[in-house]
This record gives structure tokens, C-alpha cells and sequence, in this order.
């Protein structure tokens, strides 16, 4: 490892500590990953961007710490958050291992706990506190009484108009994922609100070397549950099915989960295409026919 002067001044300044080594760390579709070495022994992640979008590091930082704060009763794993400012966060180094079974089992569980954990705050609402931001995108989060609400007000008309506005969705694409969001009471069971990650794709899930899983790179929020198993089923994580069959053991699914899966990744799906076009877009209208 070689030690670029720039980032390690960075990281010794808000860490009180030498900083030995650093090397790039590849993977990252917004931020500047650099992996520290520090003088301990111990290995940090940078993540930096700049100029980085108002709060967008603290956001992140809030978002670990809620996820965190449910770790002790059984909740999901995040690393420890060693420092943040308006243009970096400091975070313990995962080393990173292979799925196992037993893994996706806890993580299952830990995820089913830290769901429940949701149903209790905002007085019941949906959304957060503050706006956050999904990839580099914004996400509102202005609370709304019902998921019906939120998922059409905050989650899918956002998006859609972005790629309305830039023309990067046809409009029979368009109105079909409008129409089916407006379903969104009729299609989706109403529960609680649960406590989310919020952007849970199998990239922001870290298998490690002692067979735990860590989430990383949240947009935390109250939403329904089942918007993160929908997540994780987009791009294929790793034992998905380990992982839902322990979710239920813990807190069982309403019947017909399997066939809304589809419908929840309408959100994904469009912040996909406002990031990187494609067919993106296409997709979501696909999808939304279904509902319709």
C-alpha cells in the first residue's frame, strides 16, 4: 500500500491517529473509495466526494447509526461510523468472505428484527425525519400517514418526472407505472411502518470472514417491509432464499408477497433509470402491466 499525502492529511485530521497506508478500493458508482491503514493496526474505508451534495455523508452517517441502534437486540450488522464530515466518511474496514447458509439464516433474522423496530416511530407515519438521498440521486421523506401515499407521492412521481422531463421513458412506459401506482392501496397489505435500509441491492450487502452479513450505504426510512426483500430479489442476491425463509421465522409474510415483489422494484427500477438510462425504464413499464 502507497499513501497518497491528500487523503491520509484528510482521515488523520478527523481520526486524531497516523494514517501508515491507503490504496483504492474499486466498486463505488458515486463516491471515492480509499482503503487506510492506520498506525493501530486497524483498517478504515474513506468514502469521499467533492463537491458532495448538501449533508450527504451525515445522512449516510444517521442512516448506519439508526440501522445500528438495533444491532443489540438482534438486528442488522453496519460498520462502525469512526468519522464524518460534508465531504467524507470514516468507516471500519469489513473484510469481506463468502455467502454461507448459516450467514443468510442471521441475516434473515437480523433484518425481520430491525423491521419491527419501525413500527413505533414517526407516530406511525411513513418517511424519515429529514430528506435523504439514494445513490446520488435526492429522496424525498416527508412523512404521509398511509404507504399508499408515500410509495406514490415520494417514491415513484419523483422519478417519473425526471425521466419525463429528460425523456428517457416512453409514455405508455409512463402512465402504466403512474396508473399502477395509484393501486398501490389495493395491491400492497397495509402493516406498520418498518424501519429500511432503503436501497438494499446485493451490493450493499457484505458477506464477512466470521459468516455474518454487513449492510452498508443505506437511505433509511419507514417504509413497507417488503420494499427491502423486493431489493435484495432485484439483482440476485447470493442465498435469497435462505434469507427470506429465516425473515419468516421470525415475522411471517402476508399471503401473496411473492407476486407483489415486482411491483416494489417500480421504485428501484426508476431511480435506475434516471442514473443510467437504458432500459431501465422499459422495464418498470413491463412490470407495472402486471398491476394493472
Amino acid at each position: 500500500m502507497a499513501r497518497q499525502q491528500a487523503v491520509a492529511a484528510k482521515a488523520e485530521r478527523l481520526l486524531g491517529t497516523a494514517v501508515v497506508a491507503t490504496s483504492p478500493v474499486a466498486g463505488g458508482d458515486v463516491a471515492v473509495a480509499t482503503r487506510l491503514r492506520l498506525s493501530s493496526g486497524r483498517s478504515a474505508l474513506l468514502k469521499s466526494l467533492t463537491p458532495a451534495p448538501p449533508h450527504f455523508f451525515r445522512r449516510e452517517a444517521e442512516g448506519l447509526a439508526l440501522l445500528r441502534s438495533t444491532t443489540a437486540t438482534g438486528g442488522v450488522a453496519t460498520p462502525d461510523v469512526l468519522a464524518v464530515d460534508d465531504e467524507c466518511l470514516v468507516l471500519d474496514w469489513v473484510e469481506t468472505g463468502r455467502p454461507t447458509a448459516d450467514a443468510a439464516t442471521r441475516f434473515g433474522r437480523a433484518l425481520a428484527t430491525t423491521h419491527a423496530a419501525g413500527a413505533t416511530q414517526l407516530g406511525g407515519s411513513f418517511g424519515a425525519e429529514h430528506d435523504g438521498y439514494i445513490a446520488r440521486l435526492p429522496l424525498p421523506n416527508r412523512p404521509l400517514p398511509t404507504w399508499a401515499e408515500f410509495h406514490a407521492e415520494r417514491r415513484i412521481a419523483p422519478y417519473l418526472k425526471v425521466l419525463r422531463d429528460k425523456r428517457l421513458i416512453a409514455p405508455a412506459d409512463a402512465d402504466a407505472v403512474e396508473r399502477a401506482a395509484a393501486r398501490t392501496g389495493e395491491i400492497v397489505p397495509v402493516e406498520p411502518p418498518a424501519l429500511l435500509h432503503g436501497d438494499l441491492w446485493n451490493g450493499n450487502v457484505l458477506w464477512t470472514t466470521d459468516e455474518r452479513a454487513v449492510v452498508i450505504d443505506p437511505a433509511v426510512h419507514l417504509g413497507h417491509r417488503e420494499v427491502d426483500l423486493a431489493m435484495l430479489g432485484l439483482f440476485g442476491l447470493p442465498q435469497l432464499a435462505q434469507v427470506i425463509e429465516a425473515y419468516q421465522e421470525v415475522s411471517p409474510l402476508a399471503d401473496g408477497w411473492e407476486d407483489r415483489l415486482a411491483f416494489h422494484q417500480l421504485f428501484p427500477l426508476l431511480v435506475h433509470a434516471c442514473l443510467f438510462g437504458g432500459r431501465y425504464a422499459a422495464r418498470a413499464g413491463d412490470l407495472a402491466r402486471r398491476y394493472l
